[in-house]
């Protein structure tokens, strides 16, 4: 049972580097499971627009909703993020090699959204990664135990653990050598 976690600094780099990630598992023959998030900037706002690809070759899913400028307060439409958690658990069933979760976040935290996915992906002994923010880390811990390994927020390093749990190098550099 493996489940690692990266954490990285700016807005939206976890986000990138799990994203680059499944791409790479991709083009490499994978299939991988779950969601990556992939930000759109608006013109008309300074925050973004939050998607997710459900992966392997899910849609893309808007995980966010318009409150209007000066809304404060979660952004997240539930509805929405449920779609996708129904959608990762049917592909996960399918025969995903690894499940890659954008982020442990408040719904998980709170024992919603993506978790029971990852607990099942665990079960069926398929090799978890999820993004994680600070605000978020002691409930990951709660839920995980001494079980989460923490893996630096770069994509090679990330590459090179997901070759090692589905026992084969991914990397165009590994593979050349």
């Amino acid at each position: 049972m493996q489940i690692a976690y990266t954490m990285a600094q700016g807005r939206g780099d976890t986000d990138q580097i799990l994203h680059q990630l499944s791409q790479r598992l991709l083009a490499a023959g994978h299939s991988p499971s779950g969601v990556v998030q992939v930000n759109s900037e608006r013109s008309d706002s300074c925050r973004c627009d939050m998607d997710v690809q459900v992966l392997p070759k899910g849609p893309v899913i808007r995980i966010s909703q318009s409150l209007g400028e000066n809304a404060r307060g979660c952004r997240l439409d539930p509805a929405a993020l449920e779609e996708a958690v129904a959608l990762t658990e049917r592909a996960l069933q399918a025969g995903a090699e690894i499940l890659i979760i954008n982020k442990f976040g408040k719904h998980e935290a709170e024992g919603r959204g993506f978790r029971a996915v990852i607990g099942e992906a665990l079960a069926l002994e398929v090799p978890v990664l999820v993004g994680l923010n600070q605000l978020n880390r002691e409930a990951f811990f709660e839920y995980v135990g001494d079980l989460g390994i923490a893996l630096a927020p770069d994509v090679d390093t990330l590459e090179a653990w997901a070759g090692a749990q589905l026992c084969q190098p991914l990397s165009h550099t590994m593979s050349a050598a």
